[in-house]
């Protein structure tokens, strides 16, 4: 059987697998800045049967891989990102970051280790695939605008029936995969407020306006947007990440800047956040005398799984009886966003999760300085999405 074969090539890489992800571990690099990352995946493909293999797709070093099929039939896409995240890698592993203040600290090096050799490994079981693979090596997810748009624009998913991908999660058992169909991971937005009031003494307030006291005000009224304004059945969160109010004990603050952040989990909700935002902006003008300029950002869509390609991708995984696996199971909304909303939103797909976490049981949340994965989810998420591409692609012919 096809699958077998499969199966048993990628159990042989085991370690190879794992010797790729360290080395790009070693060597993160940050949100269209990775250069070195292209590179490697680059040249990793000089001696691999794919047959064709491009280059800077998008225009942010994105790389696409064709493998074509013995005979016609579906085209399926799958995607890896390779971006790493400004943070100081405190795991002290041997592979630990060697770029200062930079950290593979969310699983990517691990996407693309198991994506390399996975593509190796269907390239040379080609002749018994049918259709068409492609392979999205996609740059910045972590940074907006992301880089999925851009390879998006350049026509990776021209002609695809179905795109899949895949994250590790360092919160979710070792062995264990999860999936959800329809709404998954929420929709993100982002907004900067400059508040301009008029500084002065902090003994004659009555002389100033102070912005301090306005932006407190617009802070407190968010905190109502959602207990207030959304739907209690839908989801939302608002977050206020930064307030630039420094200055000095005795001086009336002349102006502040807000940054925000919102997640919500439909479009609905999106929209009522941001007309909130907006009009509690610009209720700070008459009510403070202030003047108030609002920048807001609506940049990853909510992620949502198409219900019949997610049922096909579980009764994929289910009957491959991947021998690391012990369930494929239904699991709930997740909080963060993810730019492979964009693919879903050209294209019926599916996002589904592989268990990552420690065998210590230790497990730090994505985007920590001591974010670990458990490396047996590599070989796990090649199996995984092997599974699902052969369920797609593989010919008759072979079993």
């Amino acid at each position: 059987m096809l699958i077998k074969d499969i199966m048993e090539r990628l159990d042989a890489k085991k370690e190879r697998v794992i010797d790729i992800r360290r080395h790009l571990h070693a060597h993160p690099e940050l949100s269209f800045e990775e250069e070195k990352t292209a590179a490697y995946i680059k040249d990793f493909y000089r001696e691999v049967p794919v047959d064709a293999v491009e280059t800077n797709v998008g225009g942010h070093r994105g790389i696409a891989v064709t493998i074509k099929g013995a005979e016609p039939g579906k085209t399926i896409a799958i995607r890896a990102d390779f971006d790493a995240l400004p943070i100081q890698e405190e795991t002290g592993h041997p592979y630990a970051s060697e770029n200062e203040g930079v950290m593979h600290a969310c699983g990517h090096d691990g996407h693309t280790a198991y994506m390399l050799v996975l593509a190796e490994t269907l390239a040379e079981v080609k002749d018994q695939l049918t259709g068409m693979i492609k392979i999205i090596h996609q740059p910045a997810e972590e940074m907006p605008p992301g880089g999925a748009i851009g390879m998006i624009d350049a026509g990776v998913l021209d002609g695809v029936d179905a795109v899949i991908g895949i994250h590790v999660m360092s919160m979710m058992e070792t062995g264990h995969i999860y999936y959800k169909s329809g709404n998954t991971q929420t929709g993100r937005s982002h907004f900067k407020l400059t508040i301009q009031g008029k500084g002065g003494h902090g003994s004659s307030p009555h002389m100033a306006n102070d912005a301090i006291v306005a932006a407190s005000a617009f802070v407190m009224n968010c905190q109502t947007i959602v207990s207030r304004r959304v739907d209690p059945f839908d989801t939302a969160v608002v977050t206020i990440g930064s307030f630039d109010g420094k200055g000095q004990f005795n001086v009336i603050k002349d102006s502040v800047t807000l940054e925000g952040d919102v997640r919500t989990m439909s479009q609905e909700a999106r929209e009522i956040v941001e007309a909130q935002v907006r009009q509690f902006a610009k209720g700070l003008e008459s009510s403070y005398g202030v003047e108030t300029t609002l920048d807001y950002e609506n940049d990853y869509p909510v992620l949502y799984n198409d219900p019949e390609v997610t049922e096909h991708v579980r009764n994929a995984l289910v009957e491959a009886s991947i021998p690391e696996v012990e369930s494929v199971e239904e699991t709930g909304p997740l909080p963060p966003s993810e730019d492979f909303a964009y693919y879903l939103k050209e294209k019926p797909g599916c996002f589904f999760y592989v268990g990552a976490m420690p065998e210590t049981q230790e497990w730090y949340p994505h985007h920590h300085p001591k974010f670990d994965i458990n490396e047996k989810s590599l070989i796990i998420s090649a199996k995984a999405m092997a599974a699902v591409v052969v369920s797609y692609c593989g010919s008759n012919k072979s079993e």
